[in-house]
């Protein structure tokens, strides 16, 4: 294959990448746009051009196994997510193939593998021009962040306001083709199909339980068509209002993993919600409407384009210093469903198994971990979600830790997020917690989110004795929630009073005060205990 050059402008990082010829041949550069439908750099590559070599790279770090992380995976990503990758790239091939065409895969470091395909090809001897279109999200983060004088806007309602509508609004999308470019010679490259789990050096039964969220464009369209078929529901849509126990039949539309790898593209899901939003008379609206969950993707995005170290608490300047407890044991007990919080546990084991969970659960584990009870840097937890989440999105995952620690964005750290009480005004019966912790699964409803309280004789019948078959609570809630708000306190202060300006000492010293009021107020306790 040979790569004669045009030019063609190239416009946001965030879409597929398309180095081209001068319509001899080009090469599509897969990488978060895995799909058929609205897929500019494919659209644009298959005019006018004799061949055309759709190639995805494997990289090792991403795929290979890792066995020292704490599940099944790689360094990078747990295995529900390599799995759900690998079954994108295989529906893409199969919708390749169907249009004459087919997925070049290829192995290595993404940055080495295409020099040394353009090297096998002459193509750099004579320089490449790159066409990369913006089509992973609705709006270029940098034209926002430029009509905002240069900084990103740091509110959802600043943004809605800057961005406007999305040029898609009025755009005719290609969903599909007759054909496309037939692949030519690929000389001696090392081109493969789709590895499989096993070839990648994974057992087919690492894991207990599959996510049920199958990968690639084919689902997602599908999964899409379900959910816009009811009109009313898209309609009366209210993230608020959405039930975190729904597990068998999620309360969302399951659609994000599908955005994240670019199976779904987001203008036309946009195109399709705004459709259903002419035909009826009423609809909720942003940020709480399912056009503002959209939206509030691009905020995200256009927060972490424009801000450096965003995944990061030090060097960020948009995120507020808080002298976190450094606990392993903790966050372990966190991480693995052990905190003794039924409620918490079968989020964090819905997590592990399926690689996803209702955002309202999210943010319940993620209050927990920080800013609620534990007091865990929330970058632990972001570590985490990074790894085993299916639809983990950087500048999404990033920016909600941030929200929900209370670090940036939103600042009511009173508001708590019960472990006990919040889960049950949506499953008093604890069908849920019952599902993924089965050791719970005979314990009488009044206990299933307390179970710690049940009487000895109750736990005996049910067949778990807290503290031998399921753990005590790491932490009592209401004394450990009232000291993470004392904290918080604490912690605001120095930063107000600091201008945001706060550096490593500033931390020590109020840790060191804060160790010693927990110490000063302990033996308080202990006094007046003994007292009575």
């Amino acid at each position: 294959m040979r790569f004669p050059l045009c030019h063609s402008p190239s416009a946001c990082r965030l879409s597929n990448i398309v180095p081209m010829s001068n319509g001899l041949s080009y090469l599509v550069w897969f990488r978060k746009g895995l799909r058929i439908h609205d897929n500019p750099a494919l659209e644009f590559a298959s005019k006018g051009s004799e061949f055309m070599y759709p190639v995805f790279v494997v990289d090792p770090h991403y795929m290979e196994p890792d066995p020292s992380a704490f599940s099944p995976g790689s360094t990078r990503a747990g295995l529900n997510r390599i799995r759900f990758l690998l079954e994108s790239l295989e529906d893409l091939d199969c919708s390749l193939k169907r249009l004459g065409s087919r997925l070049l895969v290829l192995k290595g470091d993404p940055g080495e593998v295409l020099v040394r395909c353009l090297k096998e090809d002459y193509a750099s001897s004579v320089g490449i021009e790159v066409f990369s279109p913006v089509s992973h999200t609705l709006f270029n983060p940098s034209d926002i962040i430029r009509e905002n004088g240069g900084r990103p806007p740091l509110s959802y309602q600043s943004f809605l306001k800057i961005a406007g509508e999305p040029s898609c609004e009025r755009s005719e999308l290609v969903m599909s083709y007759s054909s496309l470019p037939p692949v030519g010679d690929t000389g001696n490259l090392d081109i493969s199909a789709v590895p499989n789990i096993e070839e990648l050096g994974y057992r087919d039964d690492e894991q207990d339980e599959r996510t049920p969220f199958i990968g690639g464009e084919t689902e997602a369209l599908k999964r899409l068509d379900e959910s816009m078929r009811d009109e009313a529901w898209v309609a009366d849509f209210e993230k608020p209002k959405g039930d975190p126990s729904a597990f068998l039949k999620p309360a969302t539309t399951v659609l994000s993993p599908y955005l994240k790898f670019g199976c779904l593209s987001s203008r036309y899901f946009y195109q399709r919600i705004q459709s259903i939003y002419k035909s009826v008379k009423k609809h909720t609206s942003p940020p709480v409407s399912l056009l503002g969950q959209l939206l509030w993707r691009e905020f995200f995005y256009t927060a972490a384009f424009g801000t450096p170290n965003f995944d990061k608490m030090k060097g960020n300047r948009i995120c507020r210093q808080i002298p976190w407890n450094d606990d392993h044991e903790m966050l372990v007990a966190w991480r693995d469903g052990k905190t003794g919080y039924p409620w918490i546990d079968a989020i964090m084991v819905q997590l592990r198994k399926w690689g996803w969970m209702h955002h309202l659960a999210r943010h319940c584990v993620a209050c927990f971990l920080t800013r609620g009870d534990l007091f865990i840097h929330w970058e632990n937890g972001r570590d985490v979600f990074e790894r085993l989440l299916i639809d983990s999105d950087w500048a999404i995952n990033n920016g909600n830790w941030m929200w929900l620690s209370c670090s940036s964005f939103f600042y009511q750290y009173n508001r708590i997020y019960s472990p006990i009480t919040f889960g049950k005004k949506y499953d008093p019966d604890g069908k849920y917690i019952r599902h993924f912790l089965p050791v719970l699964k005979d314990m009488p409803k009044q206990y299933i989110y307390e179970p710690w309280t049940a009487p000895l004789s109750v736990q005996t019948k049910a067949n778990c004795i807290i503290g031998k078959d399921y753990p005590k609570p790491v932490v009592c809630h209401d004394s450990a929630g009232k000291e993470c708000r004392r904290k918080m306190s604490e912690a605001y202060a120095l930063n107000q009073k600091k201008n945001g300006q706060v550096g490593d000492e500033d931390l020590r010293n109020l840790r060191r005060k804060l160790e010693k009021d927990e110490h000063d107020e302990s033996m308080t306790r202990k006094q007046r205990s003994k007292l009575n």
